[in-house]
């Protein structure tokens, strides 16, 4: 006989269950059907959807440079700076993002503290679509260091370790054996970071402001369009959950897998 849970126990999951699934129904129900095609080739949506892309994969590339390596260096360390860096890496997943975008702002705003040096080279993050590919690479690059890290730490070292004792450098090894052996992984922390560049509203738009065009992305043009158009906002956010519900689909339970392996570390 299975283990069923007392009904008082299924009547309380069903509450989140609710107030989880509802929004979505409710979207889905909303959703004006018949003007659907027009919502989607008006020139926001176009202009916004275009840019979400364009961002959102610049953004999962630098991701993917520089949370490499980053991720590497993290599951060899043990000491003191290591741990810190590991902290600063994982702080954008708990800190809110409008928070980030304002300490993004005085870091690399004209006037922050790297922004007025980069300003005097006649380089402007702020309020441009730099500045938005680099507001979703900052909430965006801990989801990659996190799968990476932990696949790293996973991975049977036995290969690498022939490599090295045949005389294969570091380099050689890390890109011959090392990646390889991690590629699902690096997969899936790239779709992961992609999926969170996609749909980051708060630090850019707090850091890159919302110019059609130019800053506004897909998150950003339904905010506006709220106010102007109601169904082309639900349109566009029906967008948005498509693409997130296939994200999920494709990764399964691989970041759960992660997250396990952070709580067991």
């Amino acid at each position: 006989m299975k283990n069923r849970p007392p009904r008082w126990v299924i009547a309380m999951a069903a509450v989140p269950a609710i107030v989880l699934g509802a929004p979505l129904f409710a979207l889905l129900w909303r959703l004006p059907w018949s003007d659907l095609g027009g919502a989607l080739t008006s020139d926001a949506a176009k202009s916004a959807l275009g840019l979400s892309l364009i961002t959102s994969v610049s953004a999962t590339a630098l991701c993917v440079l520089f949370g490499l390596p980053l991720a590497w260096m993290l599951s060899t360390g043990t000491g003191v700076t290591t741990r810190v860096v590991r902290a600063l890496c994982l702080l954008p997943i708990v800190l809110p993002p409008v928070v980030g975008g304002v300490a993004l702002l005085l870091a690399f705003g004209r006037r922050g503290v790297v922004g007025q040096w980069l300003a005097d080279l006649g380089i402007q993050l702020s309020f441009s679509t730099a500045g938005v590919i680099l507001a979703q690479f900052f909430v965006a690059l801990p989801f990659f260091v996190l799968s990476v890290e932990a696949a790293l730490r996973q991975m049977d070292i036995e290969f690498a370790e022939v490599a090295h004792v045949h005389g294969a450098s570091p380099t050689r090894v890390f890109t011959s054996v090392t990646v390889p052996s991690i590629a699902p992984a690096i997969a899936a922390g790239a779709v992961l970071a992609w999926a969170r560049a996609l749909g980051e509203f708060g630090a850019t738009v707090t850091f890159a402001g919302s110019l059609e065009g130019r800053t506004q992305t897909l998150p950003l043009a339904v905010f506006n369009l709220l106010e102007s158009d109601p169904a082309d906002a639900v349109v566009l956010s029906a967008v948005l959950v498509v693409l997130a519900v296939a994200v999920l689909v494709a990764l399964r339970d691989r970041w759960f897998g992660v997250l396990r392996s952070e709580v067991q570390r």
